[in-house]
């Protein structure tokens, strides 16, 4: 397995370079938000409240659809600066709140969208479920989305070829191109999750897959944004990431190929 990192900890790694995270860090694919305008209703002054926007990646897409006043629950003070700093004219449409989701001052009934991309693993997800809950207007939407950086079911030769340099680390093997056949499980589970807090409806899973071709630059810079590999200290730090370079290089002519699989949840409030 790899290393564990603590809600804690993620709470503040993931701050230490916005910009290189925003900069490495894949857009999520065009379905995912097909999905919220055409099934949970965002449009043009939906109020939206986001767990862990970070640097704003969806937070962006959001509001480019019409979402505000959009509430932004971002602990991280690194992150939260950069997200204010890069909405633009949008800004004003934003409320930046710099506190972990469980401690969110949210108004009850408020919000008729409430959405975590690649962030509610962070938070306790049963606190967290009765909070989105109350928080929702009823006929609100729930919805949250993970970008998964390599197929775990039918995992890539590029995935396979770097599993060898996580065992030089000591972390057996990798996070991300770990070969399971769990994710419609876990979905399950999530969804049962929501069914047990008695508030919400209409909930369906989905699991997008995406195939994406990256040179060794930004593969290696991806690659450091996760928190596996960004706990590391200095040295294996870079030692695993020059390798990734040199197997990208010198095995797939400088461009890693593999497919991000989206799993997207989604389900109406009662």
């Amino acid at each position: 397995m790899s290393q564990p990192v603590s809600k804690r900890t993620a709470r503040t790694i993931f701050g230490r370079d916005p910009e290189a995270f925003d900069r490495a860090r894949l857009r999520y694919p065009p379905r995912v938000f097909e999905v919220l305008t055409r099934r949970c209703g965002l449009q043009e002054g939906t109020s939206v409240f986001e767990i862990g926007p970070g640097t704003g990646i969806a937070t962006r897409e959001l509001l480019r659809l019409g979402a505000g006043p959009l509430t932004a629950i971002e602990p991280d003070p690194n992150l939260a600066e950069f997200l204010g700093s890069h909405l633009g004219r949008r800004r004003r449409r934003v409320r930046i709140v710099r506190l972990p989701f469980e401690k969110a001052p949210l108004e009850e009934a408020a919000y008729d969208l409430g959405v975590a991309a690649t962030s509610f693993h962070w938070v306790e997800e049963r606190v967290a479920l009765r909070k989105i809950a109350r928080s929702l207007r009823p006929g609100g939407w729930w919805a949250f989305w993970a970008n998964l950086h390599g197929d775990q079911e039918h995992p890539s030769a590029f995935h396979r070829a770097i599993q060898p340099l996580y065992g030089k680390q000591g972390q057996g093997r990798p996070l991300h191109a770990r070969p399971s056949p769990s994710l419609s499980v876990q979905q399950d589970r999530r969804a049962r999750s929501l069914r047990a807090t008695g508030s919400f409806d209409r909930i369906t899973q989905e699991i997008i897959r995406t195939r994406v071709n990256l040179d060794t630059a930004h593969v290696t810079a991806l690659w450091a944004t996760f928190s596996d590999i960004a706990i590391l200290p200095r040295k294996q730090r870079v030692e695993f990431l020059t390798g990734m370079a040199r197997i990208v290089h010198e095995e797939f002519g400088g461009e890693a190929k593999f497919t991000v699989v989206t799993p997207l949840l989604t389900a109406r409030r009662k």
